[in-house]
């Protein structure tokens, strides 16, 4: 069953607009839930609002939202005064304007939505402004108001549809100087940048997603299926890295053919080469980077 729309208003550009409705583009449904159980009366617990002073339980129609200004004093706001707060983006997404995407900096990305069209009416308006954004490979940025909030945008096509990416404001990303600054500024010799490098061209892939699966959800799963049956649950294993002792002898140990349980044949080259020539083993390393790189 498709997902319910977020919200459905109107995509505007200039003085084209057409219907659209905006559905959540990740979901989390497949993620395992839990109840809070009393222990000793395996019951569910029910989480209740009480009055922070007197301790009675506050009905529904008795709450309400209060912004503390100072002390115990309130501003109170009914969700009729928050739902009126007049904005043109509570109704229409207004794409302000065009920007090539790589200018967008990935830190403020958040959660994306599927923007489609509404009804027959508004296919062809749909159709032109997104592939107008096709041809010239520009992603829109415009504002909604959705769940009380206005939102920066960032629009751009995808297949027949648009997606719209939340950005985050530039006062809710934290300056990276803050912790960044304390990072002292180490020289690296050639000859371990190298190494490292060839670490990464050796691990050099394609982006899956099908490929990545969530462990921890599956273990979750596995262990709930043995308490299920009646079984003790498995001894957690214990990964701990090694220390690093010597940098050097651990870039080059990864660089190893056993590290990779396979030769490659570069390194098959140095080791016909060093058993030949008997070199020390420092600059057979220097002449295996050269060729690997």
């Amino acid at each position: 069953m498709a997902a319910r729309a977020n919200w459905k208003g109107y995509l505007k550009l200039s003085l084209v607009s057409c219907a659209v409705a905006l559905f959540p583009a990740t979901t989390i449904n497949e993620r395992t839930r839990f109840n809070i159980i009393n222990r000793k009366t395996g019951n569910r617990i029910h989480n209740q609002i009480v009055d922070a002073e007197t301790g009675d339980i506050v009905d529904k129609d008795d709450r309400v939202k209060g912004y503390h200004v100072e002390d115990d004093h309130y501003i109170l706001l009914d969700d009729d005064e928050l739902n009126n707060v007049a904005l043109e983006s509570t109704h229409t997404i207004d794409i302000d304007a065009f920007i090539p995407r790589e200018e967008v900096d990935e830190i403020y990305l958040d959660e994306s939505f599927y923007i489609v069209p509404n009804d027959k009416v508004a296919q062809d308006a749909f159709a032109v402004i997104r592939e107008a954004m096709k041809k010239r490979d520009m992603v829109g940025l415009a504002r909604l108001v959705i769940h009380r909030r206005e939102r920066l945008l960032m629009l751009q096509p995808r297949g027949k549809g648009l997606v719209a990416t939340a950005l985050r404001y530039v006062n809710e990303v934290r300056d990276e100087e803050t912790y960044f600054d304390d990072i002292p500024n180490v020289k690296i010799s050639s000859e371990m940048l190298n190494l490292a490098i060839h670490i990464i061209d050796s691990k050099k892939a394609h982006f899956d997603p099908s490929k990545f699966k969530d462990r921890y959800e599956n273990a979750l799963k596995a262990l709930i299926k043995t308490k299920a049956a009646g079984k003790a649950p498995p001894t957690p294993p214990r990964h701990k890295p090694s220390n690093v002792v010597n940098l050097m002898d651990a870039l080059r140990r990864s660089v190893s053919p056993a590290s990779h349980g396979k030769k490659s044949a570069s390194s098959a080259k140095v080791t016909k080469s060093r058993a030949k020539k008997n070199v020390p083993r420092r600059s057979a390393n220097k002449r295996f980077i050269k060729k690997a790189s």
